[in-house]
């Protein structure tokens, strides 16, 4: 695998690793399907500039819409209203933990429903990393217990719909390039988002004014959607989906590392630990099983 898909993998990862704190910050002015609305609008205005930048085509009469809608919609619009609506009863720490289950969802869903071939380095890597996860986060039987049931159910549900999402966008979405396929689902999941965000709770205009809450929805909408988005479907294309949500292992360990650069937190000794033992789950499951040799042909 080439080693720009790695760099992708934690540059990816820093930008996702203030999703989080940005969606527990402004879930309560915009709602959860306004939050869902408002970053896609933002990544879909940041994608579409730097493609009329860069001169990319949109290729839109090429597009398979119906497709694209329901990728959209699985993958995007409906995961970020559950993530937000989740994060109305969990700590924002906590939900990047429960995302974490995204690839184990992503390869019994790849192995079960579209017969996808996995390795022992896949499941060697998820079950280190998930380790990792818990190392760096210090999880225990007693915090594990104490978490909301339904701010859980609704994260997992997330995580099931980036796992179905992921496999979903390799096949179904084919053809198109990393950019095409940002802009097609960042736009029909501001359209379908929107409509949510209108019919089914208020949406209030006020608080854009806020500055603090632009700034969130800045970094929510533009890196961590458009940006974001063009950074996730680039190793997807490259690499596989598997690896490519082998990302959210990576997310807990850049929101702590964003919470030591801007907020001063504490970093101590499980933290560097754990990020090693992540980094090595995620190293392990990008691994490639070796080809066995051919046998020699028999001679007559």
């Amino acid at each position: 695998m080439p080693k720009i898909v790695y760099v992708a993998l934690i540059v990816l990862s820093l930008i996702w690793g203030g999703s989080f704190y940005f969606i527990k910050m402004v879930v309560d002015d915009f709602g959860a399907w306004g939050v869902s609305f408002l970053r896609s609008a933002f990544g879909l205005v940041a994608v579409t500039a730097i493609m009329l930048a860069m001169r990319k085509p949109f290729g839109l009469r090429g597009i398979r819409w119906p497709a694209m809608a329901f990728v959209a919609i699985v993958n995007t619009a409906l995961p970020w209203f559950l993530i937000a609506r989740s994060e109305t009863r969990l700590d924002s720490s906590v939900a990047s933990i429960l995302n974490a289950t995204t690839p184990l969802w992503t390869i019994m869903i790849g192995v079960a429903a579209f017969r996808a071939s996995s390795n022992r380095y896949q499941w060697l890597g998820i079950a280190i990393a998930f380790a990792g996860v818990a190392l760096l986060l210090g999880i225990t039987p007693s915090a594990v217990s104490s978490i909301d049931a339904t701010g859980l159910l609704l994260m997992m549900a997330a995580a099931l719909c980036y796992g179905l999402g992921s496999q979903l966008s390799k096949r179904v979405l084919t053809g198109y390039s990393m950019y095409q396929l940002t802009f097609g689902t960042l736009l029909c999941s501001t359209v379908a988002s929107g409509v949510m965000a209108l019919v089914a709770e208020p949406f209030p205009i006020e608080p854009l004014a806020d500055g603090t809450n632009l700034l969130m929805l800045l970094g929510l909408g533009v890196f961590g959607s458009g940006v974001g988005y063009i950074l996730f479907y680039y190793i997807i294309l490259a690499a596989s989906a598997e690896f490519a949500t082998m990302v959210t292992y990576l997310v807990p360990c850049t929101a702590l590392v964003w919470a030591y650069t801007l907020l001063g937190e504490h970093v101590g000794w499980n933290t560097l630990a754990g990020l090693i033992v992540i980094l090595c789950g995620v190293y392990l499951a990008g691994k490639k099983k070796q080809a066995s040799p051919a046998l020699p042909a028999a001679k007559t």
